[in-house]
């Protein structure tokens, strides 16, 4: 887990702004002694902060990639050295212009330089316990894996399908198998991994060939991807389980065949990708418990990483459900680090 968070993404630079200010408001009511007083200390430290923690956010926010990665030792020396550092200059800079301190004006900058370092290292625990908050345990991991991605039934199903081809189609059989092993190899993975996109989706595209041939001729896919950026990076098995569940929650209770629907489109800096399935007839659905904890899931590992930049979105249209995946476009690789 990296140390520093994305100073790039907007809801990080905001709630950083807020820890700030609930700070400082905290400090100047513990200091002053009346209203004025206090009012006086908010406007001269908050100006003093606020130039400090721009320059902090869009330095760490260029520094980022380079230190994500590299030794903890490293991560932390950079996210407490650069705020202490700009906290330094804009100090030193306010007395050469002749700003009033009531110290003595190097310990003045030295006591604002340390309470930045407290500061920064206050907030960047804050970041690391909410990341923990939002990475599930591996005890949960594993049930999760094992109630959401990797269902008994779909193993089960799938062995029949390939039993049924073996004299019928051995080849179509084989590569079956090949896909099957190959998915089992991707659910195993450590999902806090990002991987291209175009991986993610020749695994959605495997697990949908498995279930074709289970449901033929109740599954139709339709795909329209051409427009996406196959090299944008995403966090393993984002797409699958939510595949998995348009299969499980609109296809498999109908009687009739049904069609899912899968398409994207890059708009400037920014991915969208719909998955619409038919809706059932009230009554046949098989529950919304599994879907909901598949969404859940999905939900909270997109807020741990693109935090308020990303979007998961549903609704019906008639008898079609539609789920809309909104995120940036990232392409440079971090790693199972960040």
């Amino acid at each position: 887990m990296p140390v520093l968070p994305d100073c790039c993404n907007p809801g990080v630079a905001l709630r950083v702004v807020l820890l700030l200010l609930a700070g400082i408001t905290m400090g100047a009511l513990l200091v002053a002694e009346h209203l004025a007083a206090w009012s006086t200390l908010m406007v001269a430290n908050l100006s003093l902060a606020s130039v400090t923690a721009g320059g902090a956010l869009t330095s760490l926010c260029f520094l980022r990639p380079f230190v994500v990665g590299r030794s903890r030792v490293l991560q932390w020396s950079v996210g407490l050295g650069v705020p202490a550092a700009f906290m330094g200059l804009v100090g030193t800079v306010s007395i050469v212009l002749g700003a009033a301190t009531p110290l003595e004006p190097w310990l003045w900058v030295g006591l604002r330089v340390l309470a930045s370092v407290v500061a920064s290292f206050a907030i960047l625990n804050h970041f690391q316990l909410r990341a923990r908050a939002y990475s599930p345990s591996l005890s949960e991991a594993r049930l999760i894996a094992l109630q959401a991605r990797i269902r008994p039934h779909f193993l089960f199903n799938s062995l029949n399908t390939v039993l049924g081809l073996l004299r019928s189609d051995p080849r179509q059989a084989e590569s079956t198998l090949q896909d099957l092993a190959e998915l089992f190899r991707v659910f195993m993975r450590d999902t806090r991994e990002l991987v291209p996109l175009s991986a993610e989706i020749e695994t959605c595209r495997q697990y949908l060939a498995i279930e074709t041939l289970r449901l033929n001729p109740r599954l139709h896919v339709r795909w329209a991807l051409d427009n996406l950026p196959m090299d944008a990076l995403v966090p393993s098995l984002l797409i699958q389980p939510l595949i998995e569940n348009a299969v499980h929650h609109g296809i498999e209770p109908l009687a009739v065949a049904g069609q899912i629907e899968i398409s994207g489109r890059l708009r400037v800096d920014r991915i969208r990708i719909e998955i619409i399935n038919p809706l059932p007839p009230k009554g046949l659905g098989s529950g919304r418990m599994g879907n909901q904890m598949a969404l859940s899931n999905v939900r909270e590992r997109l807020m741990l990483l693109f935090d308020m930049e990303a979007e998961l979105r549903m609704d019906t249209e008639g008898d079609r459900f539609r789920l809309t995946l909104d995120f940036p476009y990232r392409s440079e690789r971090r790693g199972r680090h960040d």
